[in-house]
């Protein structure tokens, strides 16, 4: 039953519901519909936080709701489901351990609902008596006054939060203040000490200014110092409120995405993802909200003034359908939304400049001559043979650091590690790169004469900024980078903290590199606090994000890109299919490469596919024997288990990249079921059938759907080194663009040049002087190099 504690502060009472007879106590927090976590919440408050990422460590919260957020469109009563949305984002944060506080507008406009729907039907009443009709006229409605409107709205807006976060098992109360409230000690050694114990106990308190009272705001008043702030407006308020309270966390929720460098919806106008102070003088602020008493400069001079006393602060847009469901839980998890103000400002640019730099410097990049592009990457070659030594030592202390933290799975140091063959063999790789590379971009793969003196050309062109994240793979960086150089596209790499000082060093010989000819800027480390996650959305600044690791990290990425293409593939489950036909020489020999020359590959083999009357044959034993002396563990599929009086473990899921010395082994009665096999359980990255029968060969060669097919070779030749391609970006296992290992070619696309004389599409109609001839022209000839 709904029980009813009546509080008394600052000469306002407030009603807090209460869903148990016992008060519940700060340790004792109320299971509702919304999963209870427990996160580790300590902090001495003093400083803000200096990154987004520790704002998941916020305690105490103040959750400031513009009227934008709160008021319909029409402003004339409430957004329900908004407000619905963001208690159930306040709740969830409150039951995991913090303590959350929301400053709410929109008692004006759930009050002038109230009061227009009593007008109107006083009027239709008074009208219908007066004329004796039932029809009803068009009736005027006055101008409400805001505070009576306040007065009429306050109770209904309390009535419905209280009936929202009852969803939750949560109790709410109310308070409202006014400047006075600060300004007067007394009082506001009340409104501390009630809020403290409201706190304590459990309770979301739910202020707002007493706008049924309040007098009109005085211009000059407004944020006098740090100690004095005149709370004209709930921007004020929330400030003033965050501050007295020694509170982690301000979230302003408007109707924009946050701070602009321009007023927003101008042409350059450009989101502020950090906000220092200082900044505000290169800024210019446009008109208030629709609604509501201050503007985006009111905010700005909020957010500042909390910030000073020692509040982190986020304004970002609770009205945006698509992101105010969890813009709240998105702020809090670290999340870039909204402009995040700080007080300590990062020594190199932001992830945004890094990304406009690396598009400028690749638009430079790609109007150089291919030789001075080549010369570029030959360099680089050299550096890595020449400061061997310093790329070793840097190496070195990534494996040391990682082997102490202990955090690597061994297939993960194999990979996070460097050695002097390693480095000659990137530097050979590198040279291929740089001689394959003379024609790449701008060479012309069609032409057609349109009409006389009208000839189009296709001409090849770089796709523009790329994004290559990467983990525990250093030697990923210098690849990477000579495959962009040579395809003049701009780059940003982000690298795993477990290689932090492999990728420094090999970032800094890149842009040496790069120096040579003056783009230095065109290869960008991110080496800021940057989550993926937020990388993926910058989808003006990003043309193709390309993955290299696991295949969670693939599948993590391919989900949080938002309108960014992402190349790759999120498994590597290769096949082998020994078919009956199989040489007894080749098959160990294979075997043994695909699976344990390097397991941690994607390109290791996951599945072995034996025809059924290869069993208990001479060779079947030879590759058991094989498998168990390189002590390759292996789980055994359905069918082969079928097949065993005692068979090994049988494999969880025929869907599996072990990545390491394990592999599964199934059985298959023709070359057709081991096609459907392949087609059902693989991931469409490299299968192999070994055979000496050709037409069985070709057969699989044919119908397996794979980016990489191969007839007696190891799966380990999937490679852009092996190919001759010189390096790869990675294997995509996508349909479209490119396919396989991935080299210069599919980090190019085309673009159409039209060259004509004084030519119009009329001059074509079925009246006018010209034909079309769509005539094939012969190529230029391609540089012999």
């Amino acid at each position: 039953m709904l029980q009813k504690l009546c509080f008394f502060s600052n000469s306002q009472a407030f009603y807090l519901p209460c869903h148990n007879q016992r008060l519940r106590n700060e340790s004792i927090r109320c299971w509702s519909n919304i999963p209870f976590i427990t996160v580790p919440l300590s902090r001495a408050h003093g400083k803000s936080f200096a990154h987004r990422s520790e704002l998941k460590h916020a305690k105490r919260i103040v959750v400031k709701l513009g009227s934008a957020v709160v008021t319909r469109g029409d402003e004339c009563g409430l957004a329900l489901g908004r407000l619905a949305s963001i208690v159930e984002q306040v709740s969830m944060l409150q039951n995991q351990g913090r303590e959350m506080m929301i400053v709410t507008s929109g008692a004006v406009a759930f009050g002038k609902q109230r009061l227009r729907h009593e007008i109107l039907l006083s009027q239709s009443v008074r009208q219908a008596l007066h004329s004796g009709q039932s029809q009803l006229k068009d009736m005027a409605i006055p101008v409400l006054e805001a505070r009576a409107c306040a007065a009429a709205g306050q109770s209904g807006l309390m009535a419905l939060y209280e009936a929202m976060f009852t969803q939750y098992s949560i109790c709410a109360a109310q308070i409202l203040v006014t400047n006075l409230d600060f300004h007067d000690e007394q009082k506001r050694r009340n409104l501390n000490g009630t809020l403290h114990e409201l706190l304590r106990m459990n309770i979301v308190p739910i202020i707002n200014t007493n706008d049924a009272v309040v007098p009109p705001p005085e211009p000059n008043s407004d944020l006098q110092g740090v100690n004095v702030i005149s709370v004209k407006d709930n921007d004020s308020l929330a400030a003033r409120l965050a501050v007295e309270m020694k509170t982690d966390l301000l979230i302003v929720l408007s109707d924009v995405e946050g701070l602009f460098d321009s007023p927003p919806g101008s042409d350059d106008a450009k989101l502020i993802d950090i906000f220092y102070p200082g900044d505000q003088q290169s800024v210019t602020f446009g008109t208030k909200s629709r609604v509501g008493m201050g503007g985006m400069e009111a905010k700005v001079k909020a957010a500042l003034w909390a910030l000073q006393g020692g509040t982190s602060v986020v304004i970002a847009n609770g009205t945006h359908p698509k992101i105010s469901g969890h813009v709240i839980t998105d702020i809090v998890e670290g999340k870039k939304v909204g402009t995040f103000f700080s007080e300590v400002k990062p020594a190199g640019p932001t992830v945004e400049q890094q990304a406009e730099m690396a598009r400028a410097g690749g638009r430079t990049l790609a109007a150089l001559q291919p030789e001075q592009r080549a010369e570029i990457i030959y360099r680089l070659a050299d550096l890595l043979t020449d400061q061997r030594e310093e790329i070793l030592l840097a190496n070195k202390k990534d494996l040391e650091e990682a082997e102490n933290k202990g955090r690597l799975a061994l297939p993960l140091l194999k990979r996070l590690s460097l050695s002097t063959s390693k480095l000659n063999s990137l530097a050979i790789g590198l040279r291929q790169i740089a001689a394959s590379s003379q024609d790449s971009v701008g060479r012309v793969i069609r032409r057609t004469r349109i009409a006389k003196d009208l000839d189009l050309e296709q001409v090849t062109v770089p796709i523009g900024v790329l994004l290559v994240i990467f983990e525990s793979r250093p030697d990923c960086l210098p690849q990477v980078s000579a495959l962009a150089i040579a395809s003049g596209n701009g780059l940003l790499l982000k690298g795993g903290k477990e290689a932090a000082h492999s990728n420094q060093i090999l970032h800094h010989l890149t842009q040496e590199a790069l120096s040579i000819h003056g783009v230095r800027d065109a290869v960008q480390l991110v080496n800021t606090r940057e989550e993926v996650e937020d990388l993926c959305r910058l989808d003006k600044l990003i043309d193709l994000i390309i993955p290299r690791g696991s295949s969670q990290l693939v599948r993590n990425i391919q989900k949080a890109a938002k309108g960014i293409p992402v190349m790759g593939h999120s498994e590597g489950i290769c096949h082998v299919y020994v078919d009956t036909d199989a040489s007894v020489e080749k098959v160990t020999r294979i075997i043994r490469d695909s699976k344990c020359e390097y397991p941690a590959a994607c390109n290791a083999l996951e599945t072995l596919l034996i025809h059924r009357d290869l069993l208990r044959t001479p060779l079947f034993d030879q590759i058991i024997d094989m498998l168990r002396v390189e002590q390759v563990k292996i789980h055994a599929g359905p069918k082969f288990a079928s097949y065993l009086t005692f068979s090994p473990s049988e494999v969880k899921s025929l869907r599996t990249e072990y990545g390491d010395l394990e592999c599964c082994i199934e059985v298959v009665d023709s070359v057709k079921e081991a096609v459907e096999h392949i087609h059902k359980y693989g991931s469409s990255h490299t299968d192999v059938i070994i055979t000496e029968n050709e037409k069985t060969a070709e057969f699989f060669l044919q119908h397996v759907d794979s980016a990489c097919v191969f007839w007696n070779a190891s799966t380990r030749f999937s490679d852009g080194y092996r190919f001759g391609l010189g390096a790869e970006v990675g294997i995509s296992t996508s349909r479209i663009h490119a396919r396989g290992p991935v080299g210069i070619e599919g980090l190019l696309t085309t673009k159409w040049l039209l060259r004509g004389d004084n030519h119009v599409v009329s001059d074509f109609s079925e009246h006018g002087s010209m034909k079309y001839l769509h005539e094939s022209l012969p190529l230029p000839q391609r540089n012999a190099s």
